[in-house]
């Protein structure tokens, strides 16, 4: 009974077979064929490579939302290169919630010398370029997010010591905590001083000749600071060409979510737009010298996500390019050899009426000729 079973169950199986098997005796082999099957291995295995490329690469997705968060504070990173003296420089922050200044404290004045050294150098070419390349092709960002990791800076290098070179700049480094809304950090002559009625720096010690807003950005970054994200403004330079100038950075910030595989974050992205121009009062341009960054933060928030093709989405198009092409391939070669029998066969039929001649009275023959034994009369 057992073996009764299992034969039905056999039988059962041979019946919804849908790849019955072809006798090797009816199958017939070409030269075409095996150049059409040469080819169609080739391509299988090419994109098959570059599929599993394709597999092996993320992307990064992004998703906008309302910022409902008004509560926390903003950091704001900076270290900002002015070239002159500590003594005659102040930074600070007028909050446009606030009539007072905001607190300054977190940052740090450092006297050093403007010019870089040759390592330094190279890392500010560096960033330079990447920020060109940046403003051409957008989709570097997607690059810079998932390369993106705690171990990494773009800090300048240290500098080497050098008793020749006397300190005549002042490294503003640090940060500092602001409330979510719009605000002017800037950098004037004189420090500030708090005052109940507004906003006031001590600038009238302060000569007008020794005024230079020649500065250098070497980093500026709001949020979490996440090392190796390369912000908008990293790397840049001006050269005052008149003591008495303005330089002006109109910044949105846009709060941002970043989850790769490799850190998962709280920052912010911002775009910015510069000014600068000559404070001359009879001239009509009025104004205060020095470096105004004015933020506004932006009501939308971006969550960076980073993707990757899920593993039965790989199986299923590696079946369709496997299947596609094997399905492609043979029509095209079943197509292929219609027409070369047809071309050869009007050939064939050509050649054949070629060997017909013309009878005396003046009809053609169509017959082929008799083949008889030699030894019949």
């Amino acid at each position: 009974m057992r073996r009764l079973n299992r034969k039905k169950t056999l039988n059962l199986m041979k019946e919804l077979d849908a790849f019955p098997k072809v006798p090797e005796s009816y199958v017939e082999t070409s030269a075409s064929g095996g150049t059409v099957s040469l080819i169609a291995f080739t391509t299988i295995a090419f994109l098959t490579i570059m599929e599993f490329m394709v597999y092996r690469d993320t992307w990064m997705k992004y998703e906008y939302e309302v910022d409902k968060d008004f509560t926390s504070k903003l950091r704001i990173n900076i270290d900002i290169t002015v070239a002159m003296r500590c003594q005659y420089v102040g930074a600070d922050v007028l909050d446009l919630a606030e009539t007072m200044v905001a607190s300054a404290d977190g940052l740090i004045y450092e006297p050093v010398p403007f010019e870089l050294t040759p390592q330094q150098k190279e890392l500010q070419r560096m960033l330079q370029l990447i920020q060109s390349r940046l403003q051409e092709e957008h989709s570097l960002q997607d690059v810079i997010f998932k390369s993106a990791f705690k171990s990494a800076s773009t800090a300048l290098p240290p500098r080497e010591d050098n008793s020749l070179q006397s300190p005549d700049a002042c490294r503003i480094h640090g940060h500092l905590y602001v409330n979510k809304v719009a605000g002017n950090f800037h950098i004037t002559v004189g420090k500030a001083i708090p005052h109940p009625r507004g906003h006031a720096h001590l600038a009238a010690l302060v000569s007008h000749e020794s005024y230079n807003f020649s500065h250098r950005i070497d980093h500026l970054s709001f949020g979490e600071l996440i090392p190796g994200i390369i912000n908008p403004l990293d790397g840049t330079e001006k050269i005052a060409s008149d003591h008495n100038q303005m330089f002006q950075y109109f910044i949105t910030v846009v709060p941002t979510k970043l989850h790769t595989y490799k850190i998962s974050a709280e920052t912010h992205q911002f775009s910015v737009t510069e000014r600068e121009r000559v404070i001359n009062h009879a001239a009509g341009s009025h104004g205060v010298s020095g470096i105004f960054m004015k933020y506004d933060i932006s009501s939308l928030m971006v969550t960076v996500t980073e993707e990757h093709m899920p593993f039965w989405q790989f199986l299923v198009r590696l079946c369709g390019i496997i299947g596609g092409i094997f399905s492609t391939t043979g029509i095209l070669h079943g197509f292929g050899r219609f027409v070369a029998e047809i071309i050869f066969c009007r050939f064939r039929l050509g050649s054949y009426r070629s060997t017909s001649g013309p009878l005396p009275d003046g009809h053609t023959s169509n017959h082929l000729p008799l083949i008889t034994d030699n030894n019949t009369h």
